[in-house]
């Protein structure tokens, strides 16, 4: 096979599987380590794919873009509903408190809340805060400051100084990227802020994401994937990027 040949198959494999790692192309090619990635250095350079830690995603992956919370809500919703469900034995003990970013797999937690547990809810987001407000056992408290449109997300400075006075038992955050080079990334500084804020404030940091997130690296990176406890994901998660989460001590549920 030519050098132009297998990158074209590299290429049209990376965009079937979403993410390719240099080890497992090297294997497949029956080439060294180094032809591969000179073979991505050249896809990349042509904007066909790019480059992430390990191996390489389509371009499409990486992206300033942000898609509406209406219109994220009904892609990969049965993975959602599964990962909300698992999350719920993270939960800390009666009594305890846990804080809901905003995002529709956050909302599929709060979906799965026990009714009549005590809790303290701290979020920033509407959908949520409506979802878990009538919960007979828990106390809610929203977030105050600018609310986004596109996610229904509370942002800003007044958000940003009550988190930074609180100490969070469990933080179940979403994220539109994560990678071990670029840790969790979304696309908009100000929820980048709220969301940096919401992990400095939690003892332990749950990550709700479909597998279709690891791997991705979006603009702005808020945490490194240290902070990360626990990753709940599905479980089209790649082995591959299972064993390298787990080398970095983050815990991996698959729901």
């Amino acid at each position: 096979m030519y050098a132009e040949e297998r990158q074209q198959a590299m290429a049209a494999l990376i965009a079937q599987k979403g993410r390719m790692s240099v080890a497992d192309l090297s294997d497949l090619y029956g080439v060294t380590t180094e032809t591969v990635r000179r073979d991505l250095a050249a896809l990349d350079r042509l904007g066909v794919i790019r480059r992430v830690h390990g191996g390489a995603v389509p371009a499409s992956a990486l992206t300033a873009i942000e898609v509406g919370t209406a219109e994220r809500e009904h892609s990969r919703s049965g993975e959602k509903d599964r990962i909300g469900k698992a999350a719920v034995d993270q939960l800390p003990p009666v009594g305890g408190s846990i804080l809901l970013d905003a995002g529709t797999t956050t909302a599929r937690v709060a979906a799965h809340l026990p009714a009549d547990m005590d809790l303290v809810i701290v979020t920033n987001s509407i959908p949520v805060a409506a979802r878990v407000g009538g919960l007979g056992g828990s106390r809610l408290h929203l977030l105050g400051g600018r609310v986004r449109g596109i996610t229904q997300a509370v942002v800003g400075d007044d958000a940003l100084r009550t988190l930074a006075s609180m100490r969070i038992d469990v933080a179940f955050v979403g994220t539109n990227g994560l990678s071990l080079r670029h840790g969790l990334s979304t696309p908009d500084s100000d929820e980048a802020a709220i969301k940096r804020a919401m992990v400095t404030s939690a003892h332990r940091v749950v990550v709700v994401a479909d597998s279709s997130k690891v791997g991705r690296e979006d603009l702005i990176s808020f945490a490194p994937i240290d902070r990360v406890d626990v990753l709940i994901t599905d479980s089209a998660l790649r082995e591959s990027d299972r064993a390298e989460l787990l080398a970095h001590d983050v815990e991996v549920v698959t729901a």
